[in-house]
């Protein structure tokens, strides 16, 4: 792009930050002895506005200028395994790291997180990167697994693994629920109707007092125990808690390192289901759906079972995942079940690269680990936290790891 020409759009982009940033920045109310007093910050619009033109400025000289050009992140070529021997890196990299000197508390609580939004982004994946259908309440089948598990816990006194599955059943059965409403919907108009749906299932939550408590949530979960045996220092009469039965002392590190084992173990038995779908008929079906719903008709493939499949198994692991979040937290409400956590689990389908299993764990460990190691910066974290995701789209627009096999090859069969 000409100099000149980039240095127009750049001191426009200043422009509009500038009438932005001056009443939303610009002025601030402070609490005096006095009274209330306005105080004025120019020199962080004055900062702002320099970013913005530099930033912009610069992207212009750096952009191609051919027709719809724009800046592109061209990865080096990698070997066809490279991938695979990445992810068996990480998965054993997972099985040792509570066992590492840097694994305090801390760090595996925080990759407790990491793991539940893997799996929540790999169940999402199904619906979006696999069928095409996007989904923005996807929330919604977390709060029914969660609200699932919680009630049968509470009130008819059932262990983690009978309402684990009871749980994922009814996270489906909602999948199904919300599906034959929009068989006949696509791209914005499905989009619409699944917010609507997530926003459905948080306000009846919310107001169904008698059933979920409400506002209030519910409390006192039971937690999960490793085959009957608890992980208490004070366990009920006749109960032999874990460290007693395993000749170790006391350490509360040990519910946790359980708890992170679990989700691992879920995760995983998430991707690989997964990924045996992709390889059956129904997963050529899915991918068929999304490329060309009008020739994948054509091919005798009836797009109703189709959909309706693609949303029963992704909210049946997002019911998973709402099982493991009510047990580990041993507390839930609608609070924790907001449209941006659906944003955010669609983040991680596409910024990983739709479609990518590989994709959505980096994506995750981005998304969920740069806010907290921002954490310092509580004032800008959440804008350099858009600023990184605003830099990879533009550079990496298809997603972090966009290429990925086909599920099956023409000469594959002979």
């Amino acid at each position: 792009m000409p100099f000149a020409q980039a240095l127009r759009e750049a001191g426009m982009a200043a422009f509009v930050a500038a009438m932005l940033a001056v009443p939303l920045v610009g002025f601030r109310l402070a609490d005096t002895s006095t009274g209330l007093r306005i105080d004025t910050r120019f020199d962080w619009v004055a900062f702002g506005v320099g970013g913005v033109f530099l930033g912009r400025l610069l992207l212009g000289l750096l952009r191609g200028r051919g027709p719809g050009s724009g800046l592109r992140l061209d990865l080096p070529k990698l070997p066809s395994n490279a991938g695979t021997l990445f992810g068996a890196g990480l998965a054993i990299f997972a099985i040792v790291m509570p066992f590492t000197p840097m694994a305090d508390r801390y760090v595996v609580e925080l990759a407790i997180t990491v793991l539940i939004y893997v799996m929540l982004g790999w169940g999402l994946n199904i619906v979006v990167g696999l069928a095409g259908l996007l989904d923005l309440g996807y929330v919604a089948f977390y709060a029914v697994g969660a609200y699932s598990y919680a009630l049968f816990a509470i009130h008819f006194g059932w262990s983690f693994w009978i309402c684990l599955p009871i749980a994922g059943a009814l996270a489906a059965l909602f999948g199904v629920l919300l599906g034959f409403p929009v068989l006949r919907l696509r791209g914005d108009y499905l989009a619409i109707v699944t917010l609507g749906f997530g926003e459905m299932i948080r306000i009846v939550l919310l107001n169904w007092k008698e059933f979920s408590g409400g506002s209030a949530g519910l409390t006192s979960i039971p937690r999960p125990s490793f085959f009957g045996i608890q992980f208490t220092n004070n366990p009920d009469p006749g109960v032999i808690p874990f460290h007693e039965y395993f000749g170790l002392d006391f350490s509360p590190m040990q519910r946790i390192t359980f708890l992170y084992y679990l989700i691992f173990a879920l995760a995983l038995a998430t991707n690989f289901f997964t990924l045996r779908l992709r390889k059956l008929p129904i997963g050529r079906a899915w991918e068929a759906l999304r490329e060309d719903e009008i020739a994948c008709r054509a091919l005798g493939i009836n797009p109703t079972n189709v959909k309706l499949s693609a949303f029963a198994l992704g909210a049946m692991f997002g019911g998973f995942a709402g099982a493991f979040f009510a047990t580990r937290q041993g507390f839930i409400s609608p609070e924790s079940f907001t449209f941006i956590e659906s944003a955010v689990i669609l983040a991680i389908v596409v910024l990983g690269g739709m479609g990518s299993q590989l994709g959505v764990v980096i994506a995750a460990g981005f998304l969920i680990l740069v806010p907290e190691l921002l954490r310092e910066f509580s004032q800008y974290r959440m804008i350099l936290f858009g600023l990184a995701m605003v830099l990879i789209m533009l550079w990496r627009p298809q997603g972090l790891v966009a290429h990925r096999d086909p599920s099956i090859r023409l000469g594959a069969a002979r």
